[in-house]
């Protein structure tokens, strides 16, 4: 059915959002100004409860995050440094609270990234699907896909302090971009396409890029290197180990199980331009366990042990969750 908008009964600001709506891209929904975020308990495996171990992983907890804001939703990125806790949303809403051993969030923050490529009004310029920081100054590096560019932001996410448009990058797919991103405790930066494949690769490969340096300072050419994820998986995000391994999330949509996800160990250590890398798999979310559509990733010692969180992308769509998850690595 085709509507014909009667522009004399509508005010100014709703005419403009009806003029962005008829442009054809998709209008972004901003988080409000009240930020209320609840959490509830989650087992891993809701048909089992007791259960604690999936592969390499022992269960610590998790919880669903949930608010009655519009824009609380599409979690892509997370970061988690002692008790604070930052996650990113693929419309550049920004999360930033508390929580500890009682699993209550206090502190909670909802913001705008103040910076990204085009314009703030729509979901596709402000598409940050990967966040990592420097533990030395507390600056953070987002990728952002579609415009396949990078943005490093202060520690209070208020100033934008940097961009690079990586030529490397150019031809990545709207679509299939800088999903996963690290910077490695060497201050190289390790940069995982989705999809992106190396041009003369073979197409189970994606393509990796591995700057000297931090690419929003200069212009660090990146060596080329190729992961093969396992098949028919999608690599969603990456974070590196105190060993100076990392591990990679990666993930399957299919029509009978839906979102899957494994998490691989992959040893980059001496990586030379060229290579091929394949991981060892340490965890398989299939079902019974939680496996919604995973893509953020974050490791921090805990006293003496290694742990790791991992967040869910809900999509906006009512059938999925944003799941926070938390396990000690056996590796």
């Amino acid at each position: 059915m085709r509507f014909r908008p009667r522009f004399l009964a509508i005010p100014p600001l709703a005419l403009s959002v009806l003029f962005l709506s008829a442009s054809g891209k998709e209008l972004r929904t901003p988080l409000g100004t009240n930020p209320v975020m609840r959490a509830e308990r989650v087992p891993l495996s809701p048909s089992d409860p007791a259960r604690k171990m999936v592969g390499r992983l022992q269960y610590l907890g998790g919880v669903r995050l949930t608010s009655p804001d519009l824009g609380f939703s599409g979690f892509s990125a997370l970061s988690v440094v002692g008790d604070q806790f930052t996650i990113l949303s693929d419309r550049g809403n920004l999360v930033r609270f508390r929580m500890g051993g009682d699993w209550r969030p206090s502190e909670v923050q909802f913001a705008d990234l103040p910076a990204g490529p085009g314009t703030s009004a729509y979901k596709g310029d402000r598409d940050s699907e990967s966040l990592t920081r420097d533990p030395a100054t507390g600056q953070y590096w987002v990728g952002f896909e579609a415009h396949n560019t990078i943005f490093r932001f202060d520690p209070t996410f208020r100033e934008r302090l940097g961009v690079a448009y990586p030529q490397a990058m150019k031809r990545w797919p709207q679509n299939g971009g800088a999903e996963s991103m690290v910077r490695l405790a060497d201050g190289r930066f390790l940069v995982i396409g989705e999809t992106a494949r190396p041009l003369h690769g073979k197409t189970e490969q994606r393509e990796v890029l591995l700057f000297p340096s931090d690419p929003t300072i200069g212009n660090p050419q990146p060596v080329r290197l190729a992961y093969v994820p396992p098949q028919g998986y999608d690599p969603s995000d990456a974070t590196e180990l105190p060993d100076g391994r990392v591990l990679v999330l990666v993930r399957r949509l299919a029509i009978r199980t839906l979102f899957t996800v494994k998490i691989e160990l992959v040893d980059i250590r001496g990586a030379t331009a060229g290579q091929v890398l394949r991981g060892t798999e340490i965890a398989d979310f299939s079902a019974p366990l939680q496996h919604d559509n995973f893509e953020g990733l974050s490791v921090q010692r805990e006293g003496d042990s290694l742990v790791l969180w991992m967040i869910s992308d809900d999509n906006e769509q009512w059938w999925e969750q944003t799941l926070l998850l938390k396990f000690r690595l056996d590796l």
